[in-house]
């Protein structure tokens, strides 16, 4: 369960506006937050604070495959992103790196710009703390969940790989 503010976006947010292109020589985490969403909302990186959500439309992560876009996200300290729909190679990505996806059309349409919400990824349900409206989302498939836990897959492999050879 994570608490935090809604940052909301529209439709068909591409990973340009994640993450400008001038800014694809940078390889931490923690310069990438600094320049996440940069161009598009400049206070972002400043206002961010960590266990908040993105809540956009359809089609967020769209444009280039560049795994860039989702660890700024992740990096600037957002816990979950929920979308309408998301780009199929911005989906795989982001799990790769262990950050959480929710996909409900309803939150999008319902929640606003700073609202405060908590969200329960396992149950896939998303709580206004203002108004006290639950929203449900898609929950968040099983194995999906346990990469997200791991940190992501590489970190997901090694520790299943040292589980492995524990019991041989």
């Amino acid at each position: 369960m994570t608490k935090g503010r809604a940052w909301k976006f529209g439709d068909d947010i591409d990973t340009d506006l994640i993450l400008p292109a001038r800014f694809l020589n940078l390889s931490s985490g923690q310069e990438l937050a600094k320049v996440c969403f940069l161009d598009f909302r400049p206070e972002f990186p400043k206002e961010i604070s960590p266990g908040d959500v993105i809540v956009a439309g359809r089609n967020f992560g769209c444009g280039s495959s560049r795994e860039h876009a989702p660890l700024a996200i992740k990096s600037a300290g957002v816990s979950v992103v929920i979308a309408a729909s998301f780009a199929r190679i911005f989906y795989r990505n982001a799990f790769n790196i262990g950050l959480p996806l929710l996909e409900s059309a309803e939150a999008c349409e319902r929640i606003r710009d700073g609202e405060r919400l908590q969200v329960d990824l396992a149950k896939g349900s998303i709580k206004s703390l203002e108004t006290g409206e639950t929203i449900r989302a898609r929950p968040i498939p099983e194995f999906m969940q346990k990469l997200v836990e791991s940190g992501g897959l590489v970190e997901y492999i090694k520790k299943n790989k040292i589980q492995k050879e524990k019991r041989v």
